[in-house]
């Protein structure tokens, strides 16, 4: 078990590529076909950190139909007698009794016995859906990564043709965000942060700098999402849990606006070029900085004072966020 243990854990990380309220976090389900969707009574509840709120609905689909009992490996045959090469098949399948997983995946076949290193030797590796190789009698580990997902298992070669299924346990995310319902954010503008509870405590990351909308294959559990709304301080964390053989789709929802800023003589004016801009929170603390005439910052709902700088005059003005539509802040140098 602890050599197991340590194969995962070190390919795990090998692999490892990254005021605002979760107001709500939906989850369903996607077919890789079209299929009719129904209403998910019994959706678990998102845990969320403790300054945000969050709740599931959706509908249950599976990622990958289930096979047959046919379908599963044939019974083998024991042995100890070592001989020459035999004939191994490797399938993996998303859970058990799921469907064999078609393609995307990585396979590694270990010694159970170290090298000069100290490392688990690596007899075999293949990108193949379904890959043979031949081994002599013996034990092994095996392992196979699907994405972020991963599994690993003994490997026991005997006499005559050997089959081994890994189960994976593995389902997907897809990740998106919004300021409501009837306030889309841009695409371009936004990055997802997913995060694991570690063996010791506190959150390791599995996989930084996301995409909206991509999709993510990891082992079921429960993970914690940071999405990232522009490059200030809105940001949004929830716990969302994977299930296995299922996509869950989670939109999280910001509690911040988009702002602008300009520099201008009077109310409703021509925009001031050339100006050294600043905002900072009530505390002191500088979000953001830019040399320009149309500056824009995301920022999550507060109070804020801005800084505008042209040649040797400084202006400033104090303003409000409140979540909803982009919003557009006027320094008026008239004010001075």
């Amino acid at each position: 078990m602890k050599l197991f243990v340590f194969i995962f854990v070190a390919i795990f990380f090998l692999q490892a590529p990254d005021p605002a309220i979760a107001q709500e976090v939906v989850q369903e389900v996607i077919h890789p076909e079209p299929a009719a969707r129904f209403n998910r009574t019994d959706a678990p509840q998102t845990q969320n950190t403790p300054d945000n709120s969050g709740q599931n609905s959706g509908a249950i689909q599976e990622l990958y139909p289930d096979r047959e009992a046919q379908n599963q490996s044939p019974p083998q045959q024991t042995s100890s007698v070592p001989g020459p090469a035999q004939p191994v098949t490797l399938s993996a399948a998303i859970k058990e009794n799921g469907a064999i997983v078609p393609g995307g995946l990585i396979w590694r076949v270990f010694d159970t016995k170290t090298d000069e290193t100290g490392q688990l030797a690596l007899l075999f590796r293949s990108e193949e859906a379904n890959p043979s190789l031949s081994l002599p009698v013996g034990e092994y580990v095996v392992h196979a990564s699907y994405g972020r997902a991963q599994s690993s298992d003994a490997l026991s070669v005997v006499i005559g043709p050997n089959f081994k299924t890994i189960i994976l346990d593995a389902g997907a995310l897809r990740l998106k965000s919004a300021v409501s319902n009837q306030v889309a954010i841009p695409s371009q503008q936004l990055k997802f942060d997913i995060f694991a509870e570690g063996s010791e405590g506190g959150q390791v990351p599995v996989v930084l700098n996301i995409n909206e909308s991509e999709l993510i294959y990891l082992n079921a559990g429960i993970y914690q999402v940071v999405s990232r709304w522009g490059n200030e301080n809105a940001t949004v964390k929830a716990d969302i849990r994977v299930e296995p053989g299922q996509i869950t789709e989670a939109t999280l929802f910001h509690n911040a606006a988009q702002v602008s800023f300009s520099l201008v003589s009077n109310v409703g004016g021509e925009a001031i070029a050339d100006v050294d801009w600043q905002v900072q929170d009530m505390g002191g603390e500088t979000l953001y900085t830019h040399l320009g005439a149309f500056p824009s910052a995301i920022l999550a709902v507060g109070d804020y004072v801005v800084f505008a700088q042209s040649g040797d005059q400084v202006y400033n003005r104090e303003f409000q966020v409140q979540a909803g539509q982009p919003i557009n802040i006027e320094v008026l140098t008239s004010v001075y």
